[in-house]
């Protein structure tokens, strides 16, 4: 390979004709065998089209100024092949750069050839000096691309055992895919047929694989054509589009491999990181692009604080809070294994095994620390457990919230982000009346000039919370996998797209506020087991079965992300709302904490329930704020 960057590209700047013309010299002693051939398919190209010229009887004088020209002609070819670049190159994997190339130098011959043989005593047929460059130029290429047009079909008949592949999308991604199924034989590709929702592109191909129609024909094509393997090349390879191939697909026995985005391509080569459909492609959505610079101006260089640092949306929220490089990192938990866990991916960061429940510990640290900006994530979340274990909602998820607010207010802290849940919107359960009574802690204790606020959102993909790996669990030990109703929704988003709404909260919340995440469409539960059932290779009924088992202590069949008393507007792109929350006094915040706290201290578990759900009960709530 050449060392010099310009060398690659055949321009040599700022430099005259005499090193130019010595680098194409250069290039042509590397090719002499090919500028040996190109000088006799030159003078084959001139010559045939001499003779059809002149119809098969060329006169005798035209023959003696064509001995003249022949010379010429096959030096200015192959002088323009080189200058342009026509040598020195690796033909075989020759694309579109390389075939502009060919047809400059061709171009540019014919000018010259024109110029000297078009006038005076030793002209040429013009029709000649017209043709010939042509027909030069077409031998030339096919010389050069022989390889890679006459590839495929050599691969065909010699990859008996190569898997039959159906590309679904036949835009960028798809294209890339099929170059490389062509030039890279080793990978055991072959593809058959290309499925693309875009009429416009119907009844025709691209690389020489046919477009035989959109999604919906993909079942027919993988029956009548033998696929093996169907790849999804879509440029949106979530949502909507994810879901239609997996329903096309289903009872085929057909695997769905996935290309990944442009980024993980090495040189070029999408097919080197295939991956299989997942639940998150069939449950996943547009993603919103958010403007980074409010999150940067309030991270950068700033001391930031993650309290349940270990879990799985604290350590998301880690990651990304250290991409926009603050001062300090400090993650705080009180479960030792997943904060050494989440220090591994996190170098730099500090980490602190401390519990929200110790009110003094949580002055002293904050004391110490200083932070400026605090991501209170730790909490308990799971509804069934905590309607048996009401006081420990209460410690973790109340006195820990307040302890965390009161240790931040005296430290300074100017912004704080509360991470809530969709079930503080209706809370009918243990859980979701202590996440909705954190909120009110958050607003009534909020200093004043500061930007305190609790985001709220539903399911996260993959945490130890959300029913996917439940499921996965249930599938992989064989079933059965257990349903609370056939009707029961949830929402559900990508860590990363929560974490990033988390951050664009914080950056964009002023004074005292709650916010909520647009969550999207509600996601059916039962038709969510039928997918991943389906998505494992799996046939419902026959080799898993699904159990309804009815509704668990504190479940509700469906959630909402804002309450029947509240109202919000959206503030971010329609996919962040400010709720305009029903607010306590905060002296009645105040009693119901006290209150709370004594009952737990107690384990008064039946009457820490009472007190929880009767303080969260819409009925006794004030006019909203």
């Amino acid at each position: 390979m050449a060392s010099n960057p310009f060398e690659r590209h055949g321009a040599w700047p700022n430099e005259g004709a005499g090193p130019r013309l010595a680098h194409a010299a250069s290039r042509v002693r590397v090719d002499l065998p090919l500028a040996a051939l190109d000088i006799v398919l030159i003078a084959v190209s001139y010559c045939l089209v001499l003779i059809m010229r002149f119809e098969g009887q060329v006169p005798v004088d035209w023959w003696g100024r064509f001995a003249w020209f022949v010379p010429v002609a096959c030096t200015v070819h192959v002088l323009a092949n080189a200058a342009c670049g026509g040598y020195g190159r690796w033909w075989r994997h020759a694309g579109i750069d390389e075939a502009r190339r060919l047809i400059l130098a061709g171009a540019l011959s014919a000018i010259v050839l024109l110029t000297v043989f078009g006038f005076g005593p030793r002209a040429m047929p013009i029709s000649v000096l017209i043709i010939g460059p042509i027909v030069a130029t077409a031998l030339l290429g096919l010389v050069r691309f022989q390889s890679r047009l006459f590839a495929f079909h050599r691969t065909r008949e010699s990859m008996a055992g190569a898997l039959r592949v159906v590309v679904v999308g036949a835009g960028r991604t798809g294209a890339a895919a099929l170059r490389e199924m062509h030039q890279n034989p080793g990978l055991g590709f072959i593809p058959v047929a290309i499925v693309d929702d875009d009429p416009a592109l119907r009844h025709r191909s691209l690389h020489g694989v046919p477009i035989v129609g959109g999604i919906d024909k993909l079942y027919d094509v993988i029956r009548d054509r033998d696929v093996h393997v169907v790849l999804l090349a879509a440029q949106e390879a979530r949502g909507e589009v994810a879901r239609r191939v997996a329903d096309a697909v289903n009872g085929t026995g057909v695997p769905i491999r996935v290309v990944r985005k442009a980024s993980y391509w090495v040189h070029g080569a999408p097919l080197q990181h295939l991956r299989s459909l997942t639940i998150d492609d069939l449950l996943g959505r547009a993603q919103v692009e958010l403007d980074d610079q409010p999150m940067r101006k309030l991270l950068h260089g700033r001391r930031v604080l993650i309290t349940g640092g270990g879990g799985w949306i604290g350590t998301e929220i880690a990651r990304q809070v250290r991409e926009f490089e603050p001062a300090e990192l400090v993650l705080l938990d009180h479960d030792e294994t997943h904060l050494f866990d989440a220090a591994q991916g996190l170098e730099g960061a500090r980490m602190v095994l401390a519990d929200v429940r110790d009110r003094d510990l949580m002055r002293s640290t904050f004391a110490d620390l200083r932070p400026e900006v605090v991501f209170h994530a730790a909490a308990h979340k799971h509804v069934p457990m905590l309607e048996d274990y009401p006081c420990e909602a209460v410690l973790t998820n109340v006195l820990g919230t307040a302890n965390v607010v009161d240790a931040a207010r005296a430290a300074g802290v100017a912004n704080f982000v509360a991470i809530s849940t969709d079930k503080a919107a209706r809370p009918t359960n243990v859980m979701g009346a202590s996440k909705w009574l954190a909120e009110q802690i958050v607003l009534s204790r909020a200093p004043k000039g500061s930007a305190y606020c609790s985001v709220r959102f539903g399911n996260v993909l993959g945490s130890r919370g959300s029913v996917i790996p439940t499921f996965q669990r249930q599938i992989d030990a064989g079933g059965p996998v257990t349903v609370t109703d056939r009707s029961m929704t949830r929402y559900f988003m990508s860590t990363d797209e929560a974490v990033r709404f988390v951050l664009q909260a914080a950056s964009m919340a002023s004074g005292a506020a709650v916010l909520a995440l647009d969550m999207g469409q509600r996601v059916n539960i039962y038709e969510l087991a039928e997918r991943m059932i389906r998505l494992s290779g799996h046939r419902v009924g026959h080799d898993i079965e699904i159990d309804v088992v009815g509704l668990r202590p504190g479940e509700n069949l469906d959630e909402a992300m804002i309450g029947e008393r509240e109202h919000a507007a959206p503030c971010v792109d329609g996919r962040l709302f400010s709720i305009v929350p029903v607010r306590l006094p905060a002296p009645v915040v105040d009693a119901a904490v006290e209150t709370l706290a004594t009952l737990a201290s107690d384990r008064d578990a039946d009457r820490a329930r009472e007190v929880l759900l009767d303080i969260a009960t819409p009925a006794a709530h004030a006019q909203p704020a």
